[in-house]
């Protein structure tokens, strides 16, 4: 095994311009405890660092690619915020998940433990091998005498600098060519983070963490900068059958594409029965059945034939509506398809079917946003609540799905009160539409969209107001809003 002489994986492969280069003066190998307050030759350009402070909530070296400019250290890779903590034309980003790769962890503490162990059961992990081991840094350098290193490792120390600088060195022996580090300590110091850095670090976090912030430290440091955009998938479901699932999912494509101005696809997964072909009246020679069975094949070229082009920012992958086929497709399919669609626009609306299936369990677990339809009766309140537990056990990190109740107020119909509806499954409802029937059978007469025959409905302005929660950002300034813009038509 080669020695720290001939490999060092974490050296960057440049001299760090700074006070902290290896010198018989190093000060980090002769100070007696850390160096938290260390002066840099002059005041320390992140004293006022708002997140660097004890107690702080936040990852402080989240944003500390920005924040270093001004000392010239090399730019980090960015790190695309939470989905709960998404805010403006952010939130137009999808998760992405961690690739297939081996994790070790070795903790210090048993509530880092149990941290990593929450991080590792999300879902943007599913695709990773993590192991959680005690011991810290020592631990891992007497594992890895005589084993082979994975893809990270991450380690925590309670050590001061001086000693974590020391077992970083001697876990740099043992490293095999390619291992990213990662460390967790406890030091909030600007000065002990460039130094880390300078070694080869690749991450440097301080508690308190939460398992986002873990998953998405790791996320960055396999960012790919030449793979495309992931955009957000949302997934509409209905709590049973006929309470308006698949035109809520309609509308609410329409109305990103149209209203937000963004780019949207909307792909109805209801193969046999799917509507929105005949909502949006189209009539296209392929959609998602063709896709279903050559996923392979399927790339952005042959995506774009398959799609019909509904308005100049909506595209719609129709389902086939037939019953001449028993659409006899492998459940990864639709996961595979599902995921290249996401490369196609900033926004993937899935109108999956009422049938219970394995694939649309994973479609559910694995959107960014959930929206359940339900109607307030007591069928809609027991599927709505078993879905949302489901979600809920499988989703522990992410914000509760979204819930629309759809047709409240039909005339002679005793309902269940909204306030009842939403305690009894813990959720407040993101909007209420009420019963329209005029305008919701106009606009499927038509071909049309609640927000094109009847845009001063109730119905229309809540499908709206869910766009602008999908979004996490409001509809951009149009000309008809505008001031001159009505002048000009005051003729």
């Amino acid at each position: 095994m080669p020695g720290p002489a001939d490999h060092d994986p974490f050296d960057l492969g440049f001299d760090a311009d700074d006070d902290f280069a290896a010198s018989p003066g190093d000060p980090w190998r002769e100070a007696s405890k850390p160096a938290a307050g260390l002066d840099l030759d002059g005041p320390d350009p992140f004293a006022d660092f708002p997140l660097a402070r004890q107690g702080a909530e936040e990852d402080p070296f989240l944003e500390l690619g920005s924040a270093t400019s001004s000392v010239n250290e090399p730019a980090r890779p960015a790190i695309s915020p939470a989905p709960d903590m998404m805010s403006g034309g952010d939130g137009a980003l999808g998760d992405v998940s961690v690739p297939r790769i081996s994790i070790h962890v070795f903790c210090a503490r048993p509530d880092t433990a149990e941290l990593i162990e929450q991080a590792a059961a999300d879902r943007r992990m599913a695709r990773a091998a993590t192991t959680v081991l005690p011991g810290g840094i020592q631990a891992a350098v007497e594992h890895y005498q005589n084993q082979p290193t994975p893809s990270l490792v991450i380690v925590e120390s309670l050590d001061p600098a001086p000693e974590l600088l020391a077992l970083l060195d001697r876990l740099a022996e043992v490293c095999d060519p390619g291992t990213k580090v990662m460390t967790i300590g406890s030091a909030n110091d600007i000065a002990l983070y460039r130094e880390l850095m300078r070694r080869g670090v690749s991450e440097y976090l301080v508690p308190p963490l939460s398992p986002l912030q873990v998953i998405r430290s790791i996320t960055g440091l396999y960012a790919d900068p030449a793979a495309p955009f992931v955009g957000r998938q949302i997934a509409v479901v209905g709590a049973r059958g006929g309470v308006g699932a698949s035109t809520i999912a309609h509308n609410l494509a329409w109305c990103l594409a149209e209203r937000m101005q963004a780019g949207t696809v909307l792909a109805d997964f209801d193969l046999p029965f799917g509507t929105a072909g005949l909502n949006f009246n189209q009539d296209p020679l392929q959609g998602i059945a063709d896709a279903l069975g050559q996923p392979d094949r399927l790339d952005p070229v042959l995506m774009d034939r398959m799609m019909a082009r509904v308005t100049d920012r909506l595209s719609l992958f129709a389902a086939p509506a037939t019953l001449e086929e028993d659409f006899d497709i492998h459940p990864d399919a639709f996961e595979e398809v599902a995921q290249k669609i996401r490369a196609a626009a900033p926004f993937v609306v899935l109108d999956l079917p009422h049938a219970w299936s394995g694939w649309k369990r994973k479609m559910l677990i694995g959107s960014d946003d959930m929206v359940i339809v339900a109607s307030p009766d007591l069928a809609s309140l027991r599927n709505a609540k078993n879905m949302i537990d489901l979600v809920r056990q499988a989703r522990p990190n992410d914000a509760p799905p979204r819930l629309v109740l759809n047709q409240v107020g039909v005339p002679g119909r005793p309902e269940i009160p909204v306030k009842d509806f939403g305690e009894a499954l813990g959720i407040t409802p993101s909007i209420v539409l009420p019963f329209e029937p005029k305008a919701f059978g106009q606009a499927a007469n038509h071909g049309q969209m609640l927000g094109e025959v009847a845009p001063k409905s109730k119905a229309a302005e809540g499908v709206e107001q869910l766009a602008r929660l999908v979004a996490r950002r409001d509809p951009p300034p149009s000309q008809k809003s505008s001031l001159l813009g009505g002048l000009f038509r005051k003729k």
